[in-house]
């Protein structure tokens, strides 16, 4: 594919690689010329199993329209296994440009039944895993001076959701994480973003808080409006050349609407001459921020539209 986007030639990790929204990022990087290791351990969504298969037809269906790819099915959970991936990509192809952290696996319950291996098991995936991969690439982003991470972070996490408090929390240490990246990378011309998707994928077919009627009409709906192909586009867009100027932000994508989340900063400041007491912060405070509190809402009361 002709491109102005500096892709091509780049080698490319993308983790989670095999089914839905890291998939498709795989497939779109190679038609724009990148080399991709394309990681996926053939889990299902709750991180059970070990098919070796999706990950291998990914790495085909590059292949077969022109590109390189190799598969790979280590677990970012694990460090010597993140440091495999890496490695997977600097000796068969002698570098390494670009790492996608999207792998990720689902453990939804409400919060007072949440057991602790159900907490632990995703974050160790999520926030483990782009910690990981992210920290096994960095020496050699900074020997070479140039590099792109993209870590996918999630409305759940930046807004709130029922049942996903394993997952919220995940998703929330990542913006913290691709911000220190950003910071801590930028002096070796490394940039660090992240993306809160609203594609249709396995993840939000598992959300809890609907009737199973409700449930089956609101996903039929996203499947129609929000596909996981949208959210590569702008993903190859943040890790090209397009980009080079992005880094530290968080960009979210819901059908063909783009948008940029704020980041939290002081909202208001109140202070007095003599020291708070309890007594005086509720009898001044509360009410004076009363109207600048936010709300607690969920994603849904958040983007009440349809995407078109």
């Amino acid at each position: 594919m002709e491109t102005t986007t500096g892709l091509a030639g780049k080698v490319a990790v993308v983790t989670g690689a095999g089914r839905g929204i890291g998939r498709e990022i795989a497939l779109l990087l190679g038609r724009y010329g990148c080399k991709v290791v394309v990681n996926d351990v053939g889990a299902s969504l709750h991180g059970e199993g070990d098919d070796m298969m999706p990950a291998d037809e990914v790495v085909h269906l590059i292949k077969s329209t022109g590109g390189d790819a190799v598969a790979n099915n280590d677990s970012v959970a694990d460090w010597d296994g993140a440091k495999r991936i890496v490695q997977q990509a600097l000796d068969t192809w002698g570098t390494l440009d670009l790492v996608v952290n999207n792998a990720g696996i689902l453990r939804d319950g409400i919060f007072h039944r949440l057991s602790p291996e159900e907490f632990d098991a995703v974050v160790k995936v999520h926030l483990y895993g782009s910690f990981h991969v992210s920290r096994a690439a960095a020496p050699h982003f900074r020997d070479r001076t140039t590099g792109v991470y993209l870590h996918m972070t999630s409305t759940s996490g930046l807004i709130g959701s029922l049942g996903q408090a394993n997952y919220a929390s995940a998703k929330a240490g990542i913006t913290g994480l691709s911000r220190s990246l950003a910071l801590d990378m930028a002096r070796f011309n490394v940039r660090s973003n992240c993306i809160a998707p609203h594609a249709f994928s396995r993840m939000i077919e598992s959300v809890p808080g609907k009737s199973p009627e409700e449930q089956a009409a609101y996903l039929e709906k996203r499947k129609a409006t929000t596909r996981p192909e949208q959210i590569a586009t702008v993903a190859a867009f943040l890790l090209g050349d397009g980009a080079k100027d992005i880094t530290g932000q968080i960009l979210g994508v819901r059908g063909n609407e783009v948008y940029l989340y704020s980041q939290p900063r002081p909202i208001r400041i109140f202070q007095r001459t003599d020291p708070w007491t309890p007594e005086t912060l509720g009898e001044q405070l509360a009410p004076a921020w009363a109207s600048s509190f936010v709300p607690l809402e969920r994603t849904r009361d958040v983007f009440p539209w349809q995407p078109v």
